[in-house]
């Protein structure tokens, strides 16, 4: 299980714990022993997914089945063989894997300095630039959605809400949550902040 880097957990419309992994689940394993029927939902802050978090045991033994830092690498022996050559680059994170173009797209790379594996990482970059506030408000709209279905999708004005939220109509999100819960609203609004940025506000 990766361990996110932000989690926010919820029993019923209430906010009861924010905070890293292993903090969260130290807080919930204390509120599910002193309240054992508790219906709590953990999200993930940066995508908004569900977090499945086992809480039986002790505190000690929730903790310990939690994710930990990957041990280093142990030391390479002098006699011991070289590692296999694989494709790619390791060493500098590149990675080799398949991808299928049109004939007329490889004959363009091949004529591009550095051939086409630099051609596409430079196509890659510049395609990521240019599409980085676009990706972080899509991202932040879906993180909103995900939360938003999970803890009220049955609360008034969700369809409107909704809506609003991938149309970037702030003003009119802002309308359709006023009257939800407290912790439910503020949570949604906090994630959603990103997905207003630099969009049409009507």
């Amino acid at each position: 299980m990766h361990a996110p880097t932000q989690l926010t957990a919820f029993a019923g419309p209430h906010k009861v714990a924010t905070g890293t992994l292993h903090a969260v689940a130290q807080s919930l394993k204390e509120l599910v022993t002193r309240d054992p029927g508790a219906q709590i939902l953990i999200f993930d802050d940066t995508s908004g997914s569900q977090i499945d978090l086992n809480l039986h045991g002790s505190v000690a033994e929730v903790l310990q089945r939690l994710p930990r830092e990957p041990a280093p690498a142990p030391a390479q022996q002098e006699d011991a063989p070289p590692p296999a050559r694989t494709p790619g680059r390791p060493k500098l994170g590149v990675v080799a894997r398949e991808i299928t173009l049109l004939p007329r797209h490889w004959e363009w790379l091949a004529t591009q300095p550095g051939g086409a594996s630099v051609a596409l990482r430079k196509l890659v970059e510049h395609a990521q630039r240019g599409n980085k506030a676009h990706d972080e408000q899509r991202q932040a709209r879906e993180a909103a959605y995900k939360v938003m279905n999970a803890l009220a999708g049955d609360a008034p004005g969700f369809e409107e809400a909704t809506r609003a939220l991938f149309a970037g109509k702030q003003p009119a999100f802002l309308a359709c949550v006023q009257e939800w819960p407290a912790d439910v609203r503020e949570h949604i609004l906090q994630l959603a902040q990103r997905g207003w940025s630099g969009s049409e506000e009507r």
